[in-house]
């Protein structure tokens, strides 16, 4: 017996030493994170080169939680950048003598096209505002990353790499038939022919009216991108196409026969030249400054102004849902807080609605909504599209006095949908069975484990008809037009840009500063400072807050690898909030 307890005692010492080691490692690493995310001041040296390096991805505004970005693999922050702080830092480039240049590293790109063509129009910018020098290099080109590189005074690759050149293809995956398998039925109610969010659901394959959206927009996307790349190197649309379906460009050596590329040279020719084009001498080490580094050097004298009234640019990124949200998530509350806050203050003059999102509740999209059309009242509101603000994310966006978006914006797909699913056949195959008592014929209307009447549908039908004719109504309302015309381009129809342009779903092309500079006119302000909202959560609360789930998602990620984004849609459908949802076919992937 005393053995036993001497045992059992040891083990549970050696529990609370192995727990507390691994309290302070895990506060230790925190520290670490902490203390190298605080902003130090970094001083820029002459002769120096804005390196761009955007492989770790870009978002439309970084967290100010470390933990948001930390990779639990490596053990160590990665080094997202946000849209906003290119933008601002590159226009400050553009005006500092000690910037010679910008050296673009693109191995890799991970985001958006429209993301991708608002840094191209900056750098572009950047160009016809300085007489500076861009230089792009990468071991191997992505389509993405060689459009952001057509931009540049020289294209260079290694002579072993590649650019590929292929034309942009979408995939989607269809969970039908294993579902049936495993004894699962899906509940589908739809308004829209067009409305393909359910199709991976019910169909095999794609549906010809969504096999057609998707080839108008993605081709449109392709038209915009072979167009730009031709303005900048000279080659003619037609020819990229030949390239594209005869598979032309099959290694560096034909890139370069091909006038894609200006040269072929290793990372020390690089180099090399970028000495030249800066003024640095051959012994001396290059001044490279990182975009994360840089926008924590002392303003410019023409930055310094400190104005009173403001602009502010609220982020509605990611999926809408009720609640508070999160960075990565628009809460009703959350968001409806943050324009309620911008419309309540004196100080703040125009709003500027920064829309990055593919829809989610409809309730949740009807109470922004509703914040938008009030603010509206006092002061303008201008929207900025990103990568994709379709849905839902249309929804909030229709009341704005003026709509901006890229020509590879994917947006529209104005229409609602209802998704449950009936376990029933699942529970009798596993020899469960489930039983329950009700006080009214319906009471368990939407069970898991029952097959819904015909009657049952007949009412959530309704209701879907309903929230459409809302949906429509509102749109109808904000762009000043009819409720028909509203249905005939809607139907849960998804257009880019370009389409959505021509018939009158946004007013202008044109990216977040774009959006600012109309905002600023439309409130007649010529001198304003920017504010961003919603303001961030401190470091430590979302910490506390966050910390288990944040954990979770990362493991499933670095696990699931790139199936992560289908096991995300499934849980994200299983738990949404009511049946009607104002969500866009966004799990398509386009490469």
């Amino acid at each position: 017996m005393k053995s036993f307890f001497k045992y059992t005692f040891a083990s549970i010492i050696g529990f609370l030493v192995a727990s507390l080691l691994v309290i302070f490692i895990f506060f230790g690493i925190v520290g670490s994170i902490v203390s190298s995310s605080q902003d130090k001041t970094s001083i820029v040296k002459d002769n120096s080169i804005l390196k761009i390096s955007l492989s770790d991805g870009v978002v439309d505004r970084v967290s100010e939680n470390p933990m948001d970005n930390f990779d639990i693999k490596a053990m160590k922050s990665d080094n997202k950048v946000g849209l906003n702080d290119i933008l601002k830092e590159l226009n400050k480039a553009a005006n500092d003598d000690k910037i010679k240049g910008i050296y673009l590293d693109l191995n890799g790109l991970p985001a958006g096209m429209a993301t991708t063509e608002e840094i191209r129009n900056a750098l572009l910018e950047f160009k016809d505002s300085s007489d500076k020098f861009i230089i792009a290099y990468s071991d191997y080109y992505t389509q993405k990353s060689y459009y952001l590189a057509s931009v540049a005074d020289k294209i260079y690759v290694n002579p072993q790499g590649l650019v590929e050149w292929k034309g942009i293809g979408g995939e989607v995956m269809f969970y039908t038939e294993a579902l049936k398998k495993i004894g699962i039925e899906p509940v589908i109610i739809r308004h829209g022919k067009f409305k393909s969010a359910v199709e991976p659901f019910m169909l095999n394959k794609m549906s010809d009216a969504n096999r057609e959206q998707t080839i108008t927009y993605i081709g449109s996307i392709w038209n915009n991108v072979m167009d730009g790349i031709s303005k900048k190197r000279g080659v003619p649309v037609e020819d990229l196409n030949m390239y594209a379906d005869s598979m032309k460009i099959q290694n560096a050596n034909d890139a370069l026969k091909y006038k894609l590329v200006d040269g072929l040279k290793y990372k020390d020719e690089i180099l090399d030249e970028l000495k030249t084009l800066s003024g640095t001498k051959k012994d001396d080490d290059l001044e490279f400054i990182t975009l994360n580094t840089y926008k924590n050097s002392p303003k410019l004298n023409v930055d310094k102004v400190r104005a009173k009234e403001k602009i502010a640019i609220i982020y509605a990124t990611g999926e809408i849902k009720m609640g508070d949200g999160s960075i990565k998530e628009i809460g009703s509350d959350g968001l409806s807080e943050a324009i309620r806050k911008a419309r309540l203050d004196s100080t703040i003059k125009a709003v500027v609605l920064r829309v990055n999102s593919p829809g989610g509740s409809a309730l949740a999209s009807e109470v922004i909504w509703r914040e938008v059309v009030l603010t509206k009242k006092v002061k303008p509101v201008i929207v900025s599209m990103g990568d994709v603000a379709a849905s839902g994310g249309y929804y909030i966006s229709c009341p704005a006095d003026r709509v901006f978006a890229s020509r590879n914006t994917i947006t529209g797909s104005i229409g609602v949908f209802g998704l449950m699913f009936n376990g029933e056949e699942l529970m009798n195959k596993i020899g469960i069975s489930v039983d329950g008592v009700q006080t009214n014929a319906h009471s368990n209307i939407g069970s898991q484990y029952k097959k819904m009447t015909q009657e049952e549908k007949d009412v959530i039908q309704k209701g879907v008809e309903d929230i459409y004719g809302v949906f429509i109504g509102h749109v109808s309302e904000g762009r000043g037009t009819t409720p028909a015309l509203i249905d005939s381009i809607g139907q849960g129809r998804v257009w880019s840009g370009v389409n959505a342009i021509e018939i009158g779903l946004i007013d202008e092309f044109g990216g977040l500063k774009d959006a600012v500079k109309y905002a600023a006119k439309k409130a007649n302000l010529d001198k304003y400072r920017i504010t961003e909202l919603p303001k961030q959560k401190d470091f430590m609360e979302a910490l506390l807050k966050d910390f288990t789930g944040e954990i979770e998602t990362k493991v499933l990620e670095k696990n699931l690898g790139l199936t992560y984004k289908y096991y995300y849609r499934l849980n994200e459908i299983l738990k949404s909030n009511g049946v009607t949802q104002a969500r866009m076919p966004y799990d398509i992937e386009i490469h």
